[in-house]
């Protein structure tokens, strides 16, 4: 069995704990963490590995560097600050010694990684080539500390691969169906606020104006960059797994929600106010809005699955109210451990034999219970 020259802590800190004393405990538990010889050989390791990778990679990191002045790729210089920081945050004992199937398949995919670049190479494709880079850094952190480093390093290291942009044919085969679905919802709601409109092409039809969606308004920028920042909630968030599968599932959704609205806003200004007014909302005002909208829908929906799914707790069903009481989202445990089950709406004090059950003390309201039989 492996063992831990530092013993494992938890990864997940508690959520009341204030975000400067967990870095200041982070910090301190990395300084007595690099005491230990064996922990200390392993970080500074992989930190050379991870250099001369990056080294290695420098043309392709270039390209990427160089797409993120497009604005459809403008989040990418915040994606290795986040991993890097994650990695940090969720840094756990490396467990000695590292297993013989770790080494060979962190060798294993360190190689199929360079071959696979090389193969791209000799093609000259240029995104395959940028995008080894992440099977490579992951085969490196598996070779030299070992699963029980991967199995907190993983999730990081997989995120970088929203830092470089979408090769050029996933995006010429996904500029045309966006366009035609961003037109056809736009067109509708422009229909269902009571305006002639109607749909010619990527173009919308309003009176005698008609209403260009061209590729910068198909919405794939705003699909690439939630699609990240979905992601990227989902790795900080405490949720359950269908919980996180739902966000996932709804950031594609929600995306074309907000760019369809933004067409349709666009639309009605054009009716009823100027053209230059229009056109400032459309390229300028509108890009702002886009993002915090989205959010605002990601935030509702959170609300939404935090308030409706609520834990299973055995005891008795109970139908009330209790301002004192913590009740979670589906997946977690409940706190109140020692008082009778309730339906996400408060905790009750049984008396007696069970029989009854009493108003919790503090409830904001009655609290109605199902009683037990009695034995």
């Amino acid at each position: 069995m492996p063992q831990f020259s530092a013993p494992p802590r938890a990864a997940v800190v508690d959520d009341e704990e204030e975000f400067l004393p967990q870095l200041k405990r982070k910090w301190s538990d990395f300084l007595v963490d690099m005491r230990d010889p064996f922990q200390r050989t392993t970080m500074i390791t992989v930190g050379l590995f991870t250099a001369l990778l990056v080294y290695s990679y420098l043309p392709g990191l270039t390209n990427a560097y160089i797409a993120w002045a497009n604005p459809q790729y403008a989040h990418g210089w915040i994606v290795p600050l986040f991993s890097a920081a994650l990695l940090f945050w969720w840094r756990q004992p490396i467990a000695a010694p590292v297993a013989l199937s770790a080494r060979l398949a962190g060798l294993f995919l360190l190689a199929a990684g360079l071959g696979l670049r090389l193969f791209a190479a000799s093609y000259r494709i240029v995104t395959i080539d940028m995008y080894t880079f992440v099977p490579a850094i992951c085969g490196v952190f598996i070779l030299l500390g070992g699963w029980s480093m991967f199995r907190w390093a993983w999730a990081p290291l997989m995120f970088l691969i929203f830092m470089y942009p979408l090769p050029d044919e996933a995006t010429r085969y996904l500029l045309g169906p966006l366009q035609t679905t961003a037109t056809m919802v736009s067109t509708f709601a422009l229909q269902t606020l009571g305006l002639e409109a109607y749909r010619e092409g990527n173009q919308i039809v309003i009176g005698e104006m008609h209403l260009g969606v061209v590729d910068a308004c198909s919405g794939l920028r705003m699909l690439t960059i939630f699609c990240a920042l979905s992601v990227g909630l989902v790795m900080v968030g405490r949720r359950s797994w269908w919980e996180n599968g739902i966000i996932l599932a709804s950031a594609i959704p929600i995306a074309l929600a907000v760019n369809s609205i933004r067409i349709t806003v666009t639309g009605v200004l054009y009716q009823v106010a100027d053209t230059e007014f229009a056109e400032r909302v459309f390229h300028d005002w509108a890009g702002l809005v886009m993002m915090p909208m989205a959010m605002a829908m990601l935030w509702a929906e959170q609300y939404i699955l935090s308030n409706v799914f609520l834990a299973e707790i055995d005891g008795p069903a109970v139908l009330g109210r209790s301002v004192a009481a913590t009740s979670e989202t589906a997946g977690r445990k409940a706190k109140a451990a020692a008082a009778p089950a309730v339906l996400g709406l408060g905790s009750i004090a049984a008396k007696g034999n069970g029989a009854a059950a009493g108003k919790a003390k503090g409830s904001a309201g009655p609290v109605i219970g199902f009683p037990q039989k009695k034995a």
